[in-house]
């Protein structure tokens, strides 16, 4: 991934350098479960080192990288080096090391997408009984809360977290299982230990490579994650039109909106979540495609998950800690929400006044929808508000107004509906 998208965390994770030397402790954990190596000689092993540009330089005549970096490696060790690889084959080692370095991604992704939802939290606690106008397809419907709006993104960060972990865990799994998965060079117990001094479950049956529906499902779970947070970027987005107006990104000292127009505050940062949540479901759906494999093995998976994994990995921790600065920055005009609530003349009281009609007027429910869909046409279109027309009008006779024209009902349950967040997020974690 490029450098504008990753962080140095994940970059060192996923660094050439890196990926060598996962392969490296699987090649030194394989020697040290042997029969063979004498203690001077593992000792050699322990201590035998690569480059990068060396194993590079080797791969221009290997044309092959495993062997390049196994001959630069034995090399290292001294005549010790003929144990390096014993009785493995490539897979083996790329598999089993690329399990460590997921593994090494997901201690720094997890605790990054625990830090969304505990951002998310406090900001809907905050704004627990904050009015705004609820809008379904685009279209005001009735009042809600900002603090429910936000619980409901953290909710989903939440299962978003969850699932994370859950993939990150099954993928952690590698195989010393040989040439077609048969230990025709090694056995079984010998795997069991070498895996139990890295940390990393076994797969069952791996026929020389782990099977790639694991890595399928590491990745869906990364485009998943990524639709949430487009999901956030996208509310934020539509609020801060300047026709809405209620949320805005934050605007750093000295940010610059447009090289044309000094006025313009453009919500960059939510922009750039929502084009990269792309991305990550478009490597999801080629990591489906690399579960199809010819018999045992072919290698038309590896160079996709050369890019695939580092990128959406990388792609998806830059996204977390956009969304984690979107969420704790965000300017929340409480006063303008309040305004955008009368915009329809109080139109969005529609359902009290028609449940009123039915339950005090005896209405049919037929015929009290068409008296509120009439009088509220006629408040969109004449600007007099709702609760006069009802007020004037023969239908509205006897009704209770103050009561149906109040916004305690949409409100009186909200700290109910965000105290929910107790069960994933207890007051006073973090900033929540």
């Amino acid at each position: 991934m490029i450098p504008r998208y990753t962080r140095p965390e994940l970059g060192a994770v996923f660094s050439e350098h890196a990926r060598f030397e996962a392969m490296r402790e699987v090649e030194v954990a394989a020697c040290e479960e042997m029969e063979g190596p004498t203690p001077a000689e593992l000792e050699a092993i322990r201590e035998a080192t690569f480059t990068v540009e060396a194993v590079a330089e080797r791969e221009r005549i290997t044309d092959h990288d495993v062997a390049a970096f196994v001959d630069v490696l034995a090399y290292s060790a001294g005549p010790a080096g003929r144990w390096i690889h014993h009785g493995l084959t490539s897979s083996d080692v790329l598999d089993t090391g690329l399990a460590l370095q997921l593994r090494r991604a997901g201690e720094v992704i997890l605790p990054e997408a625990g830090k969304v939802v505990e951002a998310l939290a406090s900001r809907a606690r905050e704004h627990v009984r904050t009015l705004c106008v609820g809008r379904t397809h685009g279209i005001h419907a009735e009042p809600t809360t900002f603090g429910i709006k936000l619980a409901g993104f953290a909710f989903e960060a939440h299962r978003n977290f969850v699932r994370l972990g859950r993939a990150f865990d099954q993928a952690a799994v590698g195989a010393l299982s040989g040439a077609v998965g048969t230990y025709s060079a090694t056995s079984p117990e010998f795997e069991e230990r070498v895996l139990a001094r890295l940390g990393l479950e076994r797969e069952s049956v791996s026929t020389q490579v782990i099977p790639r529906d694991r890595h399928a499902e590491l990745l869906q779970a990364v485009a998943l994650a990524g639709a949430g947070l487009e999901r956030f970027a996208v509310e934020l987005r539509g609020l801060a039109r300047t026709e809405v107006g209620e949320v805005l990104e934050p605007f750093a000292a000295g940010q610059k909106g447009s090289s044309a127009m000094p006025h313009k505050r453009n919500p960059i940062r939510s922009e750039q979540v929502s084009g990269l949540a792309r991305v990550l479901r478009g490597n999801a759906t080629a990591a489906l495609e690399n579960i199809a494999l010819w018999h045992e093995r072919d290698i038309s998976h590896s160079s996709v998950e050369r890019v695939i994994l580092p990128d959406s990995l990388i792609l998806l921790d830059h996204m977390q800690q956009r969304v984690i600065g979107l969420v704790e920055g965000m300017l929340v005009d409480a006063p303008r929400m309040r305004a955008n609530l009368e915009l329809t003349h109080g139109a969005l009281f529609s359902q009290r006044v028609l449940l009123a009609l039915v339950s005090e007027r005896g209405l049919s429910r037929d015929e009290a929808y068409r008296v509120v869909q009439r009088l509220a046409q006629q408040a969109l279109d004449s600007g007099v508000s709702l609760r006069e027309l009802l007020a004037a009008d023969p239908d509205g006779e006897g009704l209770d107004l103050d009561a149906i024209f109040s916004y305690e009902p949409f409100v009186r349950y909200a700290d109910e509906i965000v105290g929910r967040l107790e069960a994933i997020v207890p007051v006073g974690v973090s900033g929540a």
